[in-house]
């Protein structure tokens, strides 16, 4: 879909499969929209296309009210790609240049300012502060129809530097006024304030195969952390979370259309959320962490398609379309359960091998109670913050380790961390296996094709080994579950 015939014939055809990988403008009209918008399909002639939403803002032109091209799936590119200008992505998402300006962004890229800034504008027809200001015009929506917040506190809890500027791009993206867009906005569902709950809609591209992402986390919730509820296909995940300005809890709903471990695939184009935050400027760094831990930005289509293909993933991939690689919403919490799932929080290696990343009752909670940061305001099972490196730095061996090294930043984890770097920082760090370092960088980097060593994953595979592996995984455990439902044969008769 790189050239513009290709693109306009999805135009045509309302291909919801690209939303989000590019957007399209009409002249005449001076709006741009996705390319699933129920709209007449414009002239060719007439039609602009554009890498980013930031882009189309940036040359003029206001969001479509029907088709809400803000609110699309991120583009799956910058799961996969390693480079400056992925890694620069990830970091605006998580709101980096909001908090810490295009010089921070710079130094966490490695990179001077004016190089970042010309290969993004060469690549994305916009740079950090316009893709930013994007960002900040989608938060601003957000709270403006779900909550009751005063104008002036969601401009700066959006990220703007102050109301004027608030103003004059709502404006510009929306046509409207702040004023306006919230009168537009049904009064159903809205909050009176953050603290009773934002309600989201996490949009996902093409199937969503919620239960296998469910599954995997119920199996690895730590009490006081993470709790799942509900039967399968109703389920609700709920979990802490440490924010750049506060805490925040979050709800999720499994929302699948089909009840069952193997065919629960929820076809919509999203998973209903509610956040609780402390600080409303966290509401962007939240959804992209959010976004991350559910894979929400995946190509469905394009791995479906490279791993069907394979004889021995064909009928795995039959069995679980739009299956998911999930992430992680804290990265640096994640390596740090990696090793101590396989460790202990002693630093010994455990006899019986490395464990799953499961919530194993007393041993994970003792260890949050004694590290971890308890909520001012515990909510039902969820009572406190998974322990920051620093406070974690004290345990023995490899855990303690790691913990001290995530702590100075000898290890970075980060959204635009360098994929590579950090796993040989790991790798260098004493007690860190092959297989513990290729689960983080698939997690906590989410990196979408990676080899575990001694796994048998072809090259065929690329770049979607990852999902591959979760195949396999999710078709060897549904073989042991079925098993488990067998009845028991009846004793022989004795002759």
């Amino acid at each position: 879909m790189r050239d513009e015939e290709s693109r306009y014939e999805a135009v045509r055809s309302r291909d919801a499969r690209f939303d989000g990988e590019f957007f399209f403008a009409v002249e005449t009209t001076s709006i741009y929209c996705r390319p699933s918008c129920p709209a007449v399909t414009p002239k060719r002639h007439n039609v602009r296309f554009f890498a980013t939403a930031a882009a189309a803002q940036g040359s003029g032109f206001r969001a479509c009210r029907r088709c809400r091209p803000d609110a699309t799936p991120g583009s799956a590119d910058w799961n996969v790609r390693a480079d400056v200008v992925g890694r620069a992505m990830r970091l605006i998402g998580d709101g980096v240049v909001d908090r810490e300006g295009v010089a921070g962004l710079a130094v966490r890229l490695g990179y001077s300012a004016r190089q970042v800034q010309r290969q993004l504008t060469a690549e994305l027809g916009a740079g950090p502060v316009a893709l930013a200001r994007a960002q900040r015009a989608h938060t601003a929506r957000v709270l403006l129809q779900t909550t009751g917040l005063p104008v002036t506190e969601i401009a700066f809890a959006s990220g703007f530097a102050s109301v004027r500027q608030f103003n004059d791009t709502v404006r510009a993206v929306y046509a409207q006024t702040p004023t306006q867009l919230r009168a537009a906005a049904p009064r159903q569902g809205r909050t009176a304030a953050p603290g009773a709950g934002i309600p989201l809609r996490l949009a996902h591209r093409g199937p969503y195969h919620a239960a296998t992402v469910f599954d995997l986390l119920e199996r690895e919730a730590v009490p006081g952390v993470e709790e799942v509820s509900g039967p399968p296909g109703r389920r609700t995940y709920r979990r802490t979370l440490r924010l750049p300005h506060g805490t925040g809890i979050v709800a999720v709903d499994e929302r699948a259309a089909v009840a069952g471990r193997s065919s629960a695939v929820h076809p919509g184009g999203w998973l209903d959320a509610r956040l609780h935050l402390t600080d409303p400027r966290d509401l962007t760094t939240a959804v992209q962490r959010l976004r991350r831990l559910f894979d929400l930005d995946a190509d469905p289509y394009a791995v479906d398609e490279r791993l069907g293909a394979d004889p021995r993933l064909a009928p795995l991939v039959a069995a679980r379309p739009g299956l998911r690689a999930p992430g992680a919403a804290d990265p640096e919490e994640y390596a740090m359960r990696a090793l101590v799932s396989r460790t202990g929080p002693s630093g010994s290696p455990r006899a019986s091998g490395p464990l799953p990343l499961r919530g194993r009752g007393r041993a994970w909670e003792s260890l949050v109670r004694a590290h971890g940061k308890a909520l001012d305001a515990p909510c039902g099972g969820l009572t406190h913050l998974f322990p920051e490196p620093a406070a974690l730095a004290e345990l023995p061996g490899p855990p303690g380790t790691l913990a001290t090294a995530l702590a100075d930043g000898t290890v970075r984890l980060d959204p635009g961390a360098d994929r590579d770097d950090a796993q040989a920082a790991l790798l260098a760090l004493p007690g860190l296996d092959g297989r513990t370092v290729a689960a983080i960088r698939a997690r906590a980097l989410g990196d979408p094709d990676v080899a575990p060593p001694g796994a048998d994953v072809p090259d065929a595979w690329r770049p979607w080994r990852t999902y591959a592996l979760h195949h396999l995984r999710a078709a060897e455990e549904s073989h042991v579950l079925d098993q488990r439902r067998q009845p028991p044969r009846p004793p022989a008769p004795h002759r």
